[in-house]
């Protein structure tokens, strides 16, 4: 699948898969960021990159992430809509760290991988009732 991408920094590698099988790819840090204790930054992901029509591109931390570094991705998983593609449209990373002492992301570390997921949009069927039993329960998928 060809996927159209712009990096603002030359120097800094195209995002890559790390192995033939990954089905993530490395993003990397555009620039040397510290983030304190407690503290949440958005790290520049040094792309901005148009996924394929039919498909949004899922940022998700690197498994690495809070073992090696303490951080952690703050929204869990970034969503990159197909039409946020503009020049100004660099993906940025919101990390978070939520230890006691600062943590620096180095220039052209591998900070988080993406992933490119098939969309499926609803055609919403307004109804009165959607059902006749509820499950009950917020989370609680068994019996009491």
């Amino acid at each position: 699948m060809k996927v159209k991408i712009k990096r603002i920094d030359k120097a800094v590698a195209l995002p890559g898969y790390k192995t033939k099988e990954s089905a993530g790819f490395d993003f990397f840090c555009r620039e040397s960021v510290t983030i304190g204790p407690k503290e949440v930054k958005i790290i520049s992901s040094n792309n901005i990159i148009e996924a394929p029509r039919g498909y949004f591109l899922a940022v998700l931390a690197r498994s690495s992430l809070f073992l090696k570094k303490g951080l952690m991705l703050a929204n869990a998983m970034g969503v990159i809509d197909r039409d946020f593609s503009g020049p100004e449209d660099e993906i940025g990373l919101i990390l978070w760290n939520p230890g006691v002492e600062s943590v620096t992301v180095e220039k052209g570390e591998r900070i988080a991988q993406g992933l490119f997921i098939p969309v499926n949009q609803a055609d919403w069927e307004e109804v009165d009732e959607v059902r006749v039993d509820s499950r009950g329960g917020f989370g609680s998928t068994g019996a009491n």
